[in-house]
């Protein structure tokens, strides 16, 4: 199933927690993917030729990055426990999933053009976003959202709202005008 998603596919992000399960995850995935792309090149190229598929798009599911998601941050910088970790991503991400040899071993994620978000860890939203069925950004007063939660809705979007940004540009695509300059707020 995974790889019938992957060959519609033109490009792949990778979201992954700071942690053990997330750095073993793109060392499972990496070379996987890298050997997919390498068996749908030998498929194109040997089996499709002169036959009515040929046509069809390749789609080389290119990874264009990883999103590290729920970490926990104080100060705008993640909190100790996770620092372990996330120094180990973009040397794993570099040569696990791009193949790059050697790997970058002083990048930082903060400075690695791989990285194309850090999320925020918005656990008090996401029990409220399940309840009302909406994403987190979009909660209101009315799902329950109050006091300090207000603030955390928007930060949340402000930060939804940069890594769409941000991907539009890596892929090239126009950049969408955020939901909230739509009805006059931005």
């Amino acid at each position: 199933l995974n790889r019938a998603a992957l060959l519609a596919c033109d490009n792949v992000v990778l979201p992954l927690a700071p942690d053990l399960f997330g750095l073993q995850g793109l060392k499972n995935v990496g070379p996987t993917l890298i050997e997919w792309r390498r068996d749908w090149t030998v498929v194109r190229r040997d089996h499709l030729s002169g036959r009515e598929q040929e046509a069809l798009p390749a789609h080389g599911f290119e990874p264009v990055g990883y999103i590290v998601q729920q970490h926990l941050a104080r100060a705008d910088r993640p909190v100790a426990g996770y620092e372990r970790w996330f120094a180990q991503i973009p040397a794993v991400f570099h040569g696990e999933v791009l193949g790059e040899q050697p790997a970058i071993q002083s990048l930082r994620v903060d400075s690695d053009s791989a990285c194309i978000a850090m999320l925020k860890h918005f656990a008090s939203l996401v029990p409220l976003a399940q309840i009302a069925r909406k994403p987190m950004f979009d909660l209101k007063r009315a799902d329950g959202v109050g006091g300090g939660q207000i603030q955390a809705v928007a930060n949340c979007r402000n930060e939804f709202e940069a890594l769409v940004r941000t991907l539009a540009d890596r892929l090239g695509l126009p950049i969408p005008v955020p939901r909230s300059a739509q009805r006059g707020l931005f």
